[in-house]
């Protein structure tokens, strides 16, 4: 039987962003899901909601023993790791990987919502990953689940520019990573991209079966 993975697209895409990814997924043998979310006006906790009845329809119609993967890119992944926080079906999780994701907060964000404040007034998902709302939206700890993440380091988009330290352009790297992850690693891709890429989707595989980006190998850092 095939595993089933969810994957979860980021601030201002459709399901369509995470195709490239599907189709890799689905090469490695996987089952994979894709949801549409309304990621671009509306705060995460609102989407949380479409989400959790999304999902739910997916666990209902898996076997009783039968565990789900989770993949986000982006803002995806926090939305993910809210859901964790949340749901009653923590027994049905399986493994996860958030790609770019600003689990410590986006500090372009943060200059948006000081310097622009109603642009993230009427981009309300954006406003959700500002560093402070970040940590009021009580996400799930790595520590809790089988979780990865993997960070860009490659610089490559005009916004990048104003954030200081290894980002992929949108993202700084040290806001991808955070305690309790089970692997973590830095690929040479810009945010935009980063989940378009074979060597992403063949580490994301890798986790999702062997609970590591080494295949089998466990030298985690």
């Amino acid at each position: 039987m095939k595993q089933k993975v969810v994957l979860v697209h980021g601030y201002f895409k459709t399901e369509k962003d995470m195709f490239a990814l599907k189709s890799e997924l689905e090469k490695a043998n996987f089952e994979v899901i894709t949801i549409n979310l309304p990621l671009t006006f509306n705060k995460l906790k609102s989407v949380l909601t479409l989400f959790k009845s999304e999902v739910g329809k997916i666990f209902a119609e898996s076997k009783r023993e039968e565990k789900i993967h989770f993949v986000g890119h982006s803002t995806g992944g926090i939305l993910i790791r809210r859901y964790l926080a949340v749901t009653e079906y923590k027994n049905k999780i399986g493994r996860i990987v958030l790609i770019a994701a600003p689990n410590r907060g986006s500090r372009l964000a943060y200059f948006a919502k000081k310097y622009f404040r109603p642009f993230t007034d009427i981009f309300k998902t954006l406003s959700s990953i500002e560093i402070e709302n970040i940590k009021r939206l009580e996400l799930a700890a790595g520590e809790e689940f089988e979780m990865a993440a993997i960070a860009g380091s490659k610089s490559n988009l005009f916004l990048g520019r104003f954030l200081t330290k290894e980002n992929d352009g949108r993202i700084r790297v040290e806001s991808v990573k955070f305690s309790g992850l089970k692997d973590f690693v830095v690929l040479p891709y810009g945010h935009k991209d980063i989940h378009f890429q074979e060597e992403t989707a063949q580490l994301v595989a890798k986790f999702l079966k062997f609970g590591n980006f080494n295949g089998g190998n466990n030298n985690a850092d």
